[in-house]
């Protein structure tokens, strides 16, 4: 695996969300092996003290303070925000599994998103969480793109790890991210173009949101049509302002 490795002792492991579909979070690790190359959790670094590079350190992270199930009550659960709580560390410390043993007993929604297959490791403990949706993450079909992108499972493992859980009863989800615009083909998932730097540059820097809004509109079509439940988290920050405000 190769990255620099640190225990660390955490307070506790519920931390609360700004993210709009979760109450709280839980990180059981500080960086990822994983390094995809368009990781938004990079800006972490700013707060940790890494000095390696996103992806050459991980930091386990130990409690003494079991779960408060009771501040869970009714309320939404995400692992993880900021890391992939099964990256291959996970087989060697098994921190996420514990965690799920904590919240066996939970009255919470619970959301994993993972890029790793490790993920079946833990199906006996999956099946008992009543309220739990598996996500995972996937935004090509093509390997030689996917390994360019992050050090996560195959295209292959993921589909079979899909498969997987859902023979096992468990509520799965394709979480199709990123989206890169005119190289992510939705219907097949990934279609490499060429020369689209011009468009990457509108929608990036000059902040054109046309290419998302008329994606937005075909994938409402299609779903709509093949009557497919999907969440739009294109627009996460007016997502969040819904969330304040709603809380008030």
């Amino acid at each position: 695996m190769g990255a620099i490795e640190k225990k660390i002792l955490t307070k506790d492991y519920l931390t609360k969300s700004n993210l709009p579909a979760s109450d709280y979070v839980v990180n059981p690790y500080v960086g990822c092996p994983h390094a995809c190359k368009y990781c938004y959790a990079r800006f972490m670094k700013r707060f940790t003290g890494h000095t390696e590079a996103w992806g050459d350190f991980i930091d386990i992270k130990y409690s003494n303070k079991p779960i408060n199930l009771k501040k869970l009550k009714g309320k939404s659960l995400f692992l993880s925000s900021v890391t992939d709580c099964y990256n291959p560390y996970e087989s060697k410390y098994g921190i996420t599994r514990n965690i799920l043993e904590q919240l066996v007993d939970a009255d919470c929604r619970i959301t994993i998103s993972t890029k790793s297959d490790l993920v079946v490791r833990d199906i006996d403990i999956l099946k008992r969480l009543p309220q739990l949706k598996v996500a995972l993450s996937l935004n090509t079909l093509d390997e030689q793109f996917r390994s360019d992108m992050d050090k996560g499972s195959t295209v292959l493992q993921r589909l079979k790890a899909i498969e997987q859980l859902h023979e096992a009863g468990i509520y799965t989800v394709l979480f199709m991210s990123p989206i890169f615009p005119y190289i992510t083909e939705w219907q097949k998932i990934m279609e490499t173009t060429k020369n689209i730097v011009d468009e990457y540059s509108e929608i990036y820097i000059h902040k054109d949101n046309a290419y998302w809004a008329d994606l937005a509109k075909t994938l409402h079509e299609y779903c709509e049509k093949a009557q497919l439940n999907y969440v739009n988290f294109f627009y996460h920050d007016e997502l969040v302002r819904q969330k304040v405000n709603k809380n008030g």
